[in-house]
């Protein structure tokens, strides 16, 4: 393990879209914790869109489960199955979950530079004026 966001954690993701949907759409997710455990999970759909889950949801259980404290998140997503996959940030609701563990956690945020698929921010990065960090 090089960083708490690294390649290994974006393959554990790609690994897990292959071999969950090989066809089709693809949202998935990978988490690493404080002690390097990398946790897997995939989005929960329902009929109704509130009752849906994204894919971090079931990682974050996890280690909360575990108790282990979250160090950096991954979410990736395809429409299909020929469509390439693309690093989606954590929406609002999961940058709070993943604030529970602090601001310095690292999300993966697309990287448009040429030859490039992901780069690493904080959720300070992310959310400069956090509602809950006094100073913001």
């Amino acid at each position: 393990m090089g960083f708490p966001l690294d390649q290994a954690l974006i393959d554990a993701a790609v690994a897990l879209a292959n071999h969950r949907y090989p066809q089709g759409e693809a949202v998935v997710a990978a988490l690493r914790t404080a002690s390097g455990k990398v946790l897997t999970s995939v989005s929960a759909e329902a009929r109704v869109d509130a009752a849906c889950l994204c894919a971090e949801t079931g990682a974050i259980c996890e280690a909360h489960k575990i108790n282990e404290a979250v160090v950096a998140s991954v979410c990736l997503y395809r429409q299909s199955a020929a469509d390439p996959l693309q690093v989606l940030p954590a929406c609002g609701i999961c940058q709070e979950r993943l604030a529970f563990w602090g601001l310095d956690v690292e999300v993966a945020v697309p990287d448009t530079r040429p030859g490039h698929f992901w780069q690493s921010r904080t959720l300070r990065e992310l959310r400069p004026f956090y509602w809950d960090e006094p100073g913001s």
